[in-house]
């Protein structure tokens, strides 16, 4: 029997789903976790931008810290490979120059909150962001600078994390949000996977549907 594993986005998220999704064997939040809620309140991984604006409030600021659901989780995620986002600094300042603090590092500091809570830490490797870049460009993007938090985790659950048993279904993707994610190929691509019986989408009509052959 394989494993029920739901990742949940920051987006809108039907009336009811809680529990649905505090049932899951796994379940996966982004940043300050503000899916907690409506979208239950199991936490088991906790995936964070390490880099820029968002890594860093969320390790300086007063909460993230002491956010109940990262103090439950048992492992943390860091989306961004700090040597690929090092690479980007030069051609973002001449592309993007109002972004000077984008590929700001944060990895170090969310390693040591993790050795301090005793918290496994993973790193999505760069070849994750490649891979998903290449299928991404099949859905012929506007300009962009990166795939969303939420898509890149996405794509290491189904590329590396997923058991050939397991059930990954996704809840609060709005693919909306900050202008530089290419949000309509990266719904393009979820529905893609959804086609491909890879993944599901938790709906109020259609609860934990699991994938054919997963």
């Amino acid at each position: 029997m394989g494993r029920s594993v739901v990742i949940v986005g920051n987006g809108a998220i039907d009336p009811g789903l809680g529990n649905v999704i505090d049932a899951a064997d796994i379940v996966m939040r982004f940043n300050d976790c503000r899916s907690v809620g409506a979208g239950g309140s199991k936490t088991d991984i906790v995936v964070v931008c390490n880099t820029g604006r968002p890594g860093k409030a969320m390790l300086e600021g007063p909460g993230w810290k002491q956010n109940p659901a990262v103090s439950s989780a048992s492992s943390i995620w860091c989306v961004r490979d700090p040597a690929r986002f090092a690479a980007m600094r030069a051609p973002l300042a001449i592309s993007h120059p109002e972004l000077d603090d984008f590929c700001d590092d944060y990895t170090e500091g969310f390693a040591d909150f993790a050795n301090q809570t005793g918290k496994a830490l993973h790193v999505i490797p760069a070849t994750t962001h490649d891979r998903l870049d290449r299928e991404l460009a099949a859905y012929a993007p506007t300009p962009y600078v990166v795939p969303s938090t939420g898509l890149v985790a996405l794509a290491e659950v189904l590329g590396v994390f997923r058991l050939p048993t397991d059930r990954v279904s996704i809840v609060g993707f709005g693919h909306q949000g900050w202008e530089w994610h290419p949000w309509e190929a990266e719904r393009q691509w979820v529905e893609a996977r959804i086609a491909e019986r890879k993944l599901n989408r938790i709906l109020q009509d259609r609860l934990m549907r699991p994938a054919s052959g997963a």
